[in-house]
């Protein structure tokens, strides 16, 4: 079922719409958003907040939206938020906390499994001492994306969270693939945010929708990110021709989620046995695939991901000896089959 013959690996993000969402967003009813009338917008936003046990929702265009106004409504000018140093907030969303709301980051080291460790946590917090930045609030990210997709336990965010709050701060959750972590521990998603003050989760990834995140918190947080939205652009008219697709999307597309991790383990299963190829295969949780070119392998990542390209198999090079392959709805277990067997002729070209 590869996309227009071609095996998209390169992100989940890559999805095409499914056909009940092409005619869900057909003939969705629509109204105006920005005066809080659309109501497919609301349903969904009811629904998200639901489902993740929040007393509100917010319909945003993109992930790296709601965060950033997760950031703005969570904190004030000059104060500094904890993240971990492989986070897609600290990497990859522009460094709008900082451009945008004046938010200095403190990064501190990812471990393996996507956590930062607690003690790390508590000497990040800064003493109460004019010549330091406000500590108000602890980011942590579920799945964890350059952390080979890894899930958070709700142990683990637990423990965060009361280290958190007993030292007055807030935690974010940056849950973009809150559900493909929610899959793969086989818990509700509402156990893997108990107890945070917001989480955002994307619909246009592993849910397969064309475009739109959430972001979910109390009914003061939310109203405070309204406004955070509406500087940041993000205040859409007609906008349940997105919110038909998301409904759509947590209605019939989360449980299907464990056939994307099972995809991507058979991935790592066949590509370990490549010669030239490292894998650590018992770490494929969920839908990514990382791999990395032995030393001794006379070309890089670019060219190995240049060589499959030509055979219809796109990978994204993730610096110079390491690539990452996404399973998501539109790629099969023949797929997956027919791209292992790619690499593997890609490598000995």
């Amino acid at each position: 079922m590869a996309l227009n013959g071609v095996i998209d690996l390169r992100s989940d993000t890559v999805t095409h719409p499914t056909p009940a969402m092409r005619e869900a967003m057909a003939a969705a009813e629509v109204g105006d958003d920005v005066f809080g009338e659309d109501p497919t917008v609301n349903r969904l936003q009811e629904m998200a907040a639901a489902r993740l046990g929040f007393e509100a929702a917010l319909l945003v265009p993109s992930g790296t939206m709601g965060n950033l106004v997760a950031l703005l409504a969570h904190c004030e000018r000059g104060d500094e938020i904890i993240v971990g140093d492989q986070a897609h907030i600290y990497l990859y969303e522009g460094g709008g906390s900082a451009v945008i709301g004046g938010i200095h980051p403190r990064a501190i080291p990812n471990q393996p499994d996507g956590t930062l460790r607690l003690e790390d946590i508590e000497q990040a917090i800064r003493p109460h001492d004019a010549h330091y930045p406000e500590t108000r609030l602890v980011c942590l990210e579920n799945t964890h994306n350059r952390m080979v997709g890894a899930a958070l336990t709700p142990e683990y965010t637990q423990a965060v969270v009361d280290l958190a709050h007993r030292r007055g701060l807030r935690v974010h959750i940056d849950g973009a693939r809150l559900f493909n972590a929610a899959v793969a521990l086989g818990v509700d998603v509402k156990a893997l945010v108990a107890g945070a003050d917001s989480v955002t989760f994307c619909l246009s990834k592993g849910l397969g929708a064309p475009v739109g995140s959430l972001l979910c918190g109390s009914r003061a947080f939310i109203q405070r990110a309204h406004r955070r939205r509406k500087v940041l652009g993000g205040g859409m008219r007609q906008a349940g021709v997105i919110a038909a697709a998301g409904i759509v999307a947590l209605e019939q597309m989360v449980d299907r989620l464990r056939e994307d991790h099972a995809n991507a383990r058979l991935l790592a299963e066949h590509i370990a046995h490549v010669p030239g190829l490292r894998v650590e295969v018992a770490r494929v949780q969920t839908n990514m695939v990382y791999f990395d070119l032995a030393p001794e392998v006379p070309f890089d990542a670019a060219e190995l991901c240049r060589r499959a390209a030509q055979e219809r198999v796109r990978m994204l090079p993730l610096g110079p000896r390491r690539v990452r392959a996404v399973t998501h709805v539109w790629v099969t277990r023949d797929d997956v089959l027919t791209a292992a067997q790619v690499i593997a002729h890609a490598m000995r070209a």
